[in-house]
C-alpha cells in the first residue's frame, strides 16, 4: 500500500505519545501532588504542561493521518519527484544530499524532510532522474543534478 510509510511514522509516533499519556504522565502528577501545594508546585505545572503539549501533539497527527489517508495517491507522478519522494541530489561541485519531499508543517531540515513549498522542493517537483535544477535559497541561487528518484510508488 502506497500510503503505508507515510502513515507508520505517524502511527508510531501517535503510540509513543499516547503511552507517555497514560502511563508515564499519570505517575509524574500523582508524585509531584504528593509535594503539597498545587499552586506553587513547578513539578506538577510543568507535568500538566507537559500532558496539554503531548495531547495536542496527539490530536495533530491524528488529523495529518486522516488527511493522508484520503488523498488519492495515484494522482502523484510515477516517474517524476512530487509529495512523498525521496531524492538524491548533488549540488554542482559540491556534495551529495538526500531529501523527502514532505507537508510544510512536517518538515524538518536536520532530518532530510523537506517541504514541497520550500526553494529546494519547490525546484525539484516534476524533475526527472538526471534533470539539472536551480533553487534561489537565501545564500545565492544553489545549482543541483537529480541523481536518484524514489516515488511514493516505489516504496
Amino acid at each position: 500500500m502506497v500510503k503505508g510509510p507515510l502513515l507508520k511514522r505517524f502511527d508510531d509516533e501517535i503510540q509513543k505519545l499516547e503511552r507517555e499519556l497514560k502511563h508515564e504522565l499519570p505517575k509524574e502528577i500523582k508524585r509531584a501532588r504528593e509535594l503539597g501545594d498545587l499552586r506553587e508546585n513547578a513539578e506538577y505545572q510543568a507535568a500538566k504542561e507537559r500532558q496539554r503539549l503531548v495531547q495536542a501533539r496527539v490530536s495533530m497527527l491524528q488529523q495529518r493521518a486522516s488527511q493522508i489517508s484520503l488523498m488519492n495517491f495515484e494522482k502523484l507522478p510515477r516517474d517524476r519527484a512530487g509529495f512523498g519522494s525521496t531524492v538524491e541530489l548533488r549540488e554542482l561541485g559540491g556534495e551529495t544530499v538526500t531529501y523527502h519531499l514532505v507537508m510544510p508543517e512536517d518538515a524538518e531540515p536536520d532530518k532530510g524532510w523537506i517541504s514541497t513549498a520550500s526553494p529546494i522542493g519547490r525546484a525539484v517537483v516534476g524533475k526527472e532522474e538526471g534533470d539539472e535544477l536551480e533553487a534561489p535559497t537565501p545564500t545565492g541561487t544553489r545549482k543541483f543534478e537529480l541523481l536518484k528518484l524514489t516515488t511514493v510508488h516505489d516504496g
